[in-house]
């Protein structure tokens, strides 16, 4: 059939077209067409030439595709012809881009490999977070698809299991990964931008009173406890060193010197080189370090490293509340239906970091000064102090560390020593 000239097309005009025994087209000029095959199905079409050759670029089929909307792709198409610029390669090449974007799984690996472990010691706590809370929903997902709206319902999911803290964290992490992909060049926008922390960050102020420090230590050598021996004794460091769980786990013997053991600046939370001073009880804790590497290591064969950074965190939680099963070893309910569980440690819930809280709370009321205190939890100085005082704070910190010990020993045991408050713990004028 002829093609027909100068006609404007209209949706009657499209909807009354008739399907014939071969293919036929129409068009309203300039190359805006409609193809109609003996099937009847009507495509739209823009037929135009570039670089002397002949293109057909469909614009998609009628009525999916109403006429305005394809008119709309014909005028934008035809635009960019006049501007010298194929339609139809562009779009190849777009579609090659979005083959070749990358997933979130994608974007973990990559942030993983090319910033965390680079650049952050914490970069095991972000992996951990990110392929149990992001990559199982988001991981075959593009990136650059993932919007706001997406990582408030992903925030909230957590929420809803009632994972406040989990939440916050997750946003923190997904936050960092989107920013270093828009540094990166990999995405041009992060979806995480005006997302407000899910949760309110509330300060832990837990801190052990004497009463549950005596029962936490006497039931960290019950023979009942699962866990390790290894825990046991860092458990308890931490609380008489007042250092990081973090820091005391990846202890190694060449950071011990004497009395003295130093936490290395790329181990140290704020980056700054550590002295700590190790009491008689301290050094009892780790034990004799000839020939040692790591002093809590790894249990698995063949691998030179310290146990994971959560084995503490773990070992405290299982032992707060132990599952408790009958003689068939079938699980045992309370009540109101809830597991029953044994806290085999004897106090409230705590994390291992409260201890170090507790050690430098009994500090202070001990009337240690501040300065001194942050001093041995290697507090970073502020203001012009950290620029004029460079005191090291080594006989501060081992006068501290010992009446700690003997505060300590007093209070597991009940022997008496000279445990006194020492100075005052306001800062001098």
């Amino acid at each position: 059939m002829a093609r027909s000239k100068n006609i404007v097309f209209t949706d009657v005009m499209i909807r009354k077209l008739k399907p014939e025994d071969k293919k036929y087209i129409r068009s309203e000029g300039n190359g805006f067409t409609v193809r109609v095959l003996p099937s009847g199905l009507k495509t739209w079409l823009y037929v135009y030439s570039f670089d002397e050759k002949r293109r057909e670029m469909n614009l998609g089929n009628y009525p999916e595709v109403t006429l305005e909307a394809s008119r709309g792709k014909f005028e934008e198409a035809r635009r960019k012809v006049k501007n010298g610029t194929d339609p139809m390669l562009e779009k190849v090449e777009a579609a090659e881009a979005r083959r070749k974007a990358p997933t979130v799984t994608d974007l973990v690996e990559e942030y993983i490999e090319r910033h965390a472990k680079r650049f952050k010691r914490s970069w095991e706590k972000d992996l951990r977070i990110l392929n149990r809370e992001v990559v199982p929903p988001w991981g075959e997902r593009k990136a650059a698809d993932v919007v706001k709206r997406d990582v408030i319902r992903l925030l909230e999911t957590i929420l809803d299991r009632g994972a406040p803290i989990m939440a916050n964290n997750t946003l923190a992490v997904i936050r960092k990964m989107f920013n270093w992909a828009v540094e990166q060049d990999i995405l041009e926008t992060t979806p995480c931008l005006g997302v407000k922390p899910p949760a309110p960050k509330v300060s832990r102020e837990r801190v052990l009173t004497e009463a549950e420090v005596k029962t936490l230590w006497a039931n960290l050598d019950r023979d009942d406890l699962n866990i390790s021996d290894g825990t046991r004794r860092c458990l308890k460091l931490v609380l008489l060193t007042a250092q990081r769980p973090g820091e005391v786990i990846g202890m190694h013997a060449s950071e011990i010197d004497g009395p003295w053991w130093t936490i290395p600046a790329e181990r140290a939370k704020n980056g700054k080189t550590h002295r700590v001073y190790l009491t008689p009880m301290a050094l009892g804790l780790i034990g004799d370090t000839a020939g040692k590497g790591y002093i809590f290591p790894t249990p698995h064969r063949g691998k030179e490293k310290p146990v994971g950074a959560t084995t503490l965190i773990v070992a405290v939680s299982r032992n707060l509340a132990i599952p408790l099963t009958d003689s068939k070893g079938k699980s045992l309910y309370d009540g109101q239906g809830k597991p029953a569980t044994e806290n085999r440690l004897g106090v409230d819930h705590f994390t291992p970091h409260d201890l170090r809280r507790t050690a430098a709370t009994f500090l202070a009321s001990m009337g240690f000064m501040d300065e001194i205190i942050d001093a041995v939890l290697n507090h970073v100085k502020k203001g012009i102090i950290r620029t004029y005082n460079r005191h090291d704070y080594d006989k501060e910190k081992r006068q501290a560390l010992e009446a700690w010990e003997r505060k300590l020993l007093s209070i597991t045991t009940g022997a008496t020593g000279n445990v006194v408050s020492i100075g005052s713990r306001k800062k001098p004028a």
